[in-house]
């Protein structure tokens, strides 16, 4: 069945905001873990959302997305990391960094497992619980593809600069003040989504044939 607007915003709302609020509270965790709890002291290790809310990102882009279609886009305040606190910054960079996009797999694999539980349900409890259920599976994967592109400042950026040699870590790193401009460019012209649906696909397969 067709939604209409609302009601695709009535199911989207809650995977969304926890998917994101997730992701950035994993990066906190990590980065206190390695020795920085500069994200302590600010109050965002939480998984409260007003904490990581950002009006355009994980509010306004998300409903135009939806309305518009396309792949469901957004991002959520960064968690703040000084990498230089940690106790081998370069090294455990990659691990903070890989913790927002490794709590995504995880909820795509719990969203799974909500779908396949829901088939249990009542009729009309079933079709909510399922429409949600997709959209948790949705964005997570696409949370989890996008932030792994090596593109700083998104974490697969942090993982390629953790990973290359100094010199060639340096050279990305300096991308890191036009990263966000170029995903921007990529978003609207259509590539972004030629690049990463494919793989979004990989691992929705893999995760239903497993779990749902």
């Amino acid at each position: 069945m067709e939604l209409t607007l609302i009601q695709k915003i009535a199911v989207s709302a809650l995977p969304i905001i926890f998917a994101i609020t997730v992701h950035e509270a994993a990066h906190g965790y990590a980065a206190k873990y390695f020795g920085d709890l500069t994200a302590e002291r600010m109050g965002r290790i939480t998984l409260n959302p007003i904490k990581h809310i950002d009006l355009i990102g994980t509010i306004l882009l998300p409903a135009m997305t939806l309305m518009l279609g396309g792949v469901l886009f957004g991002w959520a305040k960064p968690v703040p990391v000084n990498f230089a606190n940690l106790r081998n910054p370069k090294k455990d960079m990659l691990w903070v960094a890989a913790a927002g996009p490794a709590s995504n797999f995880v909820m795509a694999i719990f969203w799974a497992l909500i779908l396949s539980f829901s088939e249990s349900m009542s009729a009309t409890t079933a079709q909510f619980i399922g429409h949600m259920s997709w959209v948790g599976i949705s964005i997570n994967l696409i949370l989890m593809v996008l932030n792994l592109l090596p593109l700083p400042p998104l974490d697969g950026g942090r993982i390629a600069v953790s990973i290359l040699p100094t010199d060639l870590a340096m050279k990305l790193a300096q991308v890191e003040r036009y990263g966000f401009i170029i995903l921007i460019v990529l978003l609207f012209t259509g590539v972004l989504g030629a690049i990463i649906s494919p793989i979004i696909n990989f691992f929705a397969q893999i995760i239903l044939s497993i779990f749902a």
